[in-house]
């Protein structure tokens, strides 16, 4: 018995084929959700570790997800425009119905020290990484209230557990969902909505250099990087009803990185 069979399930940012969206969405729909992600190829073209040519994947990645017997919809989507979440859930209802499952995996994230950091490079950060998160989480929530409970889990990415000097933007938009994360948590308990956050830690997902691997990996006690699928199997946990009494949580998923 699949642990999501009728289950809708939202995944924000699958915008790369070997990333943390897509391996979410698929173990996802190996449970037996139906799915909804979105992408945005115009940020993941100014990383440097883009490595899509393909203009129509998305349309190969739903093919991919209906093969496995679910539905599959998808659309390009900036969630730094805040009239993109409404736009977003109204596109699920319309074409899939009432999701139950929420996973807030959409991110910007420029490297910026003290002498680099800016207005504008801080309003790029926080309109994706808390802005969007935020509404996005509240709309889920109002939407669905009174009629089912669901399950909504927020990507973090390793500022609660130690410093990141060279990171000022993203750890301080990061961690701002670290803590709307355990506030919102409590108020949505009674709704029968669930909220925590995954810390997946480095993450083999296509954007790491050799050198990177050659020096992180002493630090993974199991010796080996982790990979997208690693998160996206804790995830499909944290969706299930076998979650329900898991709530207001920052779970490491990391193979015990130092």
């Amino acid at each position: 018995m699949k642990r999501l069979t009728n289950k809708i399930a939202i995944v924000t940012g699958a915008s790369r084929v070997n990333g943390i969206g897509t391996a979410i969405y698929r173990e996802l729909a190996r449970e037996g959700a139906d799915i909804f992600f979105t992408h945005w190829s115009r940020y993941d073209r100014q990383m440097k570790y883009f490595i899509e040519d393909d203009s129509a994947w998305s349309q190969h990645l739903m093919k991919e997800i209906r093969s496995l017997g679910v539905r599959c919809e998808s659309m390009e989507l900036d969630l730094s425009q805040p009239d993109a979440l409404r736009q977003l859930l109204d596109e699920v209802h319309e074409k899939l119905g009432s999701p139950s499952i929420l996973v807030n995996n959409a991110t910007h994230s420029v490297d910026v020290d003290f002498r680099s950091i800016s207005a504008e490079i801080l309003d790029a950060h926080y309109s994706v990484n808390v802005r969007g998160t935020c509404l996005l989480t509240v709309e889920f929530a109002r939407q669905i209230e009174g009629k089912h409970g669901g399950r909504i889990i927020n990507m973090v990415s390793g500022q609660d557990k130690s410093p990141e000097p060279g990171n000022l933007a993203y750890v301080s938009t990061k961690g701002a969902i670290s803590t709307f994360t355990e506030t919102v948590a409590l108020e949505l308990a009674p709704l029968k909505i669930t909220v925590n956050a995954v810390d997946p830690g480095p993450t083999d997902s296509g954007w790491m250099s050799s050198e990177l691997k050659e020096f992180l990996l002493p630090k993974f006690p199991m010796g080996r990087i982790g990979e997208p699928c690693d998160v996206a199997k804790l995830i499909v946990f944290l969706a299930s009803d076998e979650s329900e009494w898991i709530t207001g949580q920052i779970i490491l998923s990391d193979g015990g990185f130092w």
